[in-house]
């Protein structure tokens, strides 16, 4: 009985070390799943952006530097592969850049009755929604993975096996101030 009793006692760590090791590998693909789905939905973005700076040049004649920009500022954040703090000090620039395409298009009513502006603006919105899903996710993953590689005990494990911080991805679409359009009429 004293030897079963030993036996237990011996396994249960062991096997508390097996199991917090497993999840949080688990975790850690988690991560990697879902920064991948954030990764699919910035492509869209990227992709529907010289579609909107195309449509808005017909219209916005004199706005060829702001557009321009825009194109400059997508191109640098789809290039971008580098940390997740790097990409989200990007991604911020863009959005603050798109946010002033789409006030230069408020100022030209016929470009806003325009279908195609009109399908592409529906398309980016939903393509935003879709950023803000998978980010939330991404986030939730990261929580859960640094919950239980900063809580007790599991995180004796996760540093003896040299399990990393991950950065959560923070892009404010809705930036707190407009931004200022000045119309070369």
């Amino acid at each position: 009985m004293e030897l079963i009793i030993i036996a237990v006692i011996l396994l249960l760590p062991i096997i508390y070390v097996i199991v917090t090791y497993n999840t949080l590998v688990a975790l850690r693909n988690h991560i990697s799943e879902s920064w991948s789905d954030v990764d699919t939905e910035l492509q869209r973005r990227y992709e529907l952006i010289p579609n909107l700076v195309t449509t808005v040049k017909g219209y916005a004649k004199h706005e060829q530097e702001t557009l321009e920009h825009i194109i400059t500022l997508r191109n640098e954040c789809q290039a971008d592969r580098g940390s997740i703090h790097h990409q989200e000090g990007t991604e911020k620039k863009l959005v603050a850049g798109m946010q002033k395409l789409m006030a230069i298009a408020e100022a030209y009513p016929d470009l806003k009755a325009d279908q195609h502006f009109m399908q592409l603006q529906k398309e980016l919105v939903n393509t935003e929604n879709r950023i803000q899903a998978a980010r939330r996710f991404y986030n939730g993953n990261i929580r859960d993975y640094r919950n239980k590689t900063e809580a007790f005990p599991s995180n004796l494990i996760a540093n003896g096996f040299g399990f990393k911080p991950h950065d959560f991805f923070n892009v404010d679409p809705a930036m707190r101030e407009n931004p200022e359009v000045k119309l070369n009429n």
